[in-house]
């Protein structure tokens, strides 16, 4: 679907999908992880089941105990970050092409459009087909002023680190997966919002498209 067929979705809270409980255990060692982590840049275009989407969006911001922390650290617990799922025209086993909303508190994903936005998302990230040619990617967004209203100067290093934490998540949790991710940071911030559908403050940080890859990075 090209973007002149992209439409927007309300934020209708009743359209919000669950997804499955991650796992919290696995067969690979954080060691074994570390070591084979590569950046995966070519991908076949078998879909991702929702169980999977799942434990890559845990992976990045899930909360992992009763105070609301999550699985990546935040300076002051402010929890800046928003991650969006750009789900392609055969991304997902489940989900239709669109763009969602993680929603860490609920584990679930809220529709924000429908249509596959790889195209634009490339684009605005100066022709990277990695992003294209992956089932779906994941947008690292973030608010800087969630966090500037309490470390002032220090905000964008500390949001920047947060990024980076969250980004090395997911790479270490898509090598435990037999996945692969690449982090992309060139791209035209502005395009990145639009295609992205990004709200009010949030800017552009990371592009990590995911997906099996299509041989050995």
């Amino acid at each position: 679907m090209d973007a002149n067929h992209i439409v927007s979705v309300h934020d209708d809270k009743s359209a919000v999908i669950g997804l499955p409980s991650p796992k919290t255990t696995g067969t690979l060692s954080v060691e074994e992880a570390i070591a084979k982590r590569r950046s995966a840049r070519s991908f076949t275009s078998q879909p991702l089941a929702l169980e999977e989407l799942s434990q890559l969006l845990w992976s990045l911001q899930g909360i992992t105990d009763c105070r609301s922390f999550r699985t990546a650290p935040s300076a002051g617990a402010v929890f800046p970050l928003k991650i969006v799922v750009a789900v392609g025209s055969v991304g997902s086993t489940v989900l239709p092409p669109g763009l969602y909303f993680y929603m860490p508190q609920e584990h679930a994903l809220l529709p924000r459009r429908i249509g596959d936005c790889r195209s634009a998302l490339t684009d605005a990230a100066i022709g990277q087909d990695s992003i294209s040619t992956a089932p779906l990617s994941l947008v690292i967004a973030a608010d800087y002023e969630l966090t500037r209203s309490r470390y002032r100067i220090r905000t964008e290093r500390y949001v920047h680190m947060e990024a980076g934490h969250a980004a090395q998540n997911l790479y270490l949790q898509a090598v435990a997966m037999g996945l692969g991710t690449v982090a992309i940071g060139a791209f035209d911030d502005a395009a990145v919002r639009e295609a992205a559908a990004l709200p009010g403050n949030f800017q552009p940080l990371y592009i990590m498209p995911v997906g099996c890859p299509s041989r050995e990075p």
